[in-house]
């Protein structure tokens, strides 16, 4: 099938809609890629911190949050392709933290309102994020679970704090000892489970889990500058992070690339949100995503298994209350939404990626051989896409009009 090129004058009005959330001052800055088949465009624009004089470069390490997820699950799958894993194996050998379950009899459940665990959780739970934990979409004290995921630093309950999260072994220790949400297998919950895949992809190989991707994903795509930290000599290349405050309408700073808590490396490298990455090693991941495995023809993944990934994974009854991530147009593969209805022009079904708190997007369309990448540095105020979002997909999708 020949692929068009991209419009040229949709790709240049795509710069300029960017360039107007800098104008004013929306956001300090912003790298954009779209690429098509064998055609590519990179923008940077904008400042990397807000009153500054440094600009955005191309090359610019963003701290990437959620888009971490889809690495975390391919990272597994090409653990299942050795035969190291199976997806409906339950995770208990190298997990015994988790086994023997117990679950609240709800979620507003006292932690010592519990049932057992009709089974042990599986591969295919913590990949399709059904294992029965994760984000409570609730204000803070609305239900009992949430305080001792705050004091354990368990995560979920807010943008990650790397210098904050215990190491791995007392992660999973401190997650083992709290019940589930839900029975495994029942019902999708956002998180938790990308992180649990990172202490199993470390485990099961005997490496650090930064080790295996390293070895497995990051140099065979040339992703030199993707990791859980950024060392001295590239942190000038870290621009700050930003929280708006719609009360004083100042931004503030969250994360200082000066004194960045992903300056070090973390005690826990979280395969929910812990990597940072440019654009041009996050196309290179997507690319062998699209490629179904494969990377400068070497093959990485197996067809069946990027397939699975990419692919539908929930029943209904599965995504039930997950309105808030996914609308009607999206549900979830291994890692990663995957859009199922076209509700807006950019939702292309089969169309799959994700979204990061710290201001990230990046999804790939199988139809279209198309790919979208937005990299910011302001820290998203709901699950609701922000405005940036929104004008960067909907112009990116104009660039494929003839």
């Amino acid at each position: 099938m020949t692929i068009d090129k991209l419009n040229a004058a949709q790709v240049a009005d795509l710069h300029m809609t960017m360039a107007g959330h800098i104008e004013r001052g929306d956001i300090p800055g912003i790298v954009t890629l779209i690429g098509r088949g064998d055609e590519m465009h990179v923008d940077a624009i904008g400042m990397k911190t807000v009153g500054g004089t440094e600009p955005m470069r191309r090359d610019t390490i963003f701290r990437i949050a959620s888009i971490t997820k889809p690495i975390t699950a391919a990272a597994t799958m090409i653990l299942e392709d050795e035969g190291k894993l199976r997806l409906d194996d339950s995770v208990e050998r190298w997990l015994p933290e988790l086994a023997n379950r117990r679950v609240l009899s709800r979620i507003d459940s006292q932690l010592d309102d519990t049932v057992p665990a009709r089974r042990p959780i599986t591969v295919r739970d913590l990949l399709t994020s059904c294992f029965g934990f994760g984000s409570v979409m609730a204000m803070p004290g609305t239900y009992p679970i949430q305080q001792p995921i705050r004091d354990g630093h368990l995560g979920g309950d807010g943008p990650p704090h790397p210098s904050l999260t215990p190491g791995t072994d007392e992660w999973i220790r401190r997650l083992g000892e709290l019940p589930l949400m839900f029975q495994p297998g029942e019902r999708w919950a956002y998180n938790t489970s990308s992180d649990v895949l990172g202490v199993l992809i470390a485990r099961v190989s005997g490496k650090s889990f930064e080790a295996f991707l390293r070895e497995r994903l990051f140099d065979p795509l040339g992703m030199q500058d993707t990791a859980f930290s950024v060392p001295p000599s590239k942190l000038d290349r870290l621009p700050d992070v930003y929280r708006f405050n719609h009360d004083s309408k100042n931004f503030e700073v969250f994360d200082s690339a000066r004194n960045s808590e992903y300056s070090r490396p973390p005690a826990f490298e979280s395969g929910a949100g812990g990597l940072v990455s440019t654009v041009d090693d996050y196309y290179a991941f997507c690319r062998t995503m699209l490629n179904k495995g494969v990377w400068n023809r070497k093959r990485l993944l197996a067809q069946a298994s990027v397939e699975s990934m990419t692919s539908d994974q929930l029943t209904p009854q599965q995504r039930k209350g997950t309105e808030i991530f996914f609308g009607s147009h999206s549900s979830w593969g291994f890692g990663m939404a995957v859009n199922i209805q076209p509700d807006k022009p950019w939702m292309v079904p089969g169309r799959f990626g994700w979204d990061g708190g710290f201001g990230t997007s990046a999804y790939s369309d199988p139809k279209n051989d198309f790919i979208g990448i937005l990299l910011t540095q302001r820290l998203m105020d709901s699950p609701e896409p922000p405005a940036v979002f929104k004008d960067f997909w909907t112009h990116a999708y104009r660039s494929l009009q003839a």
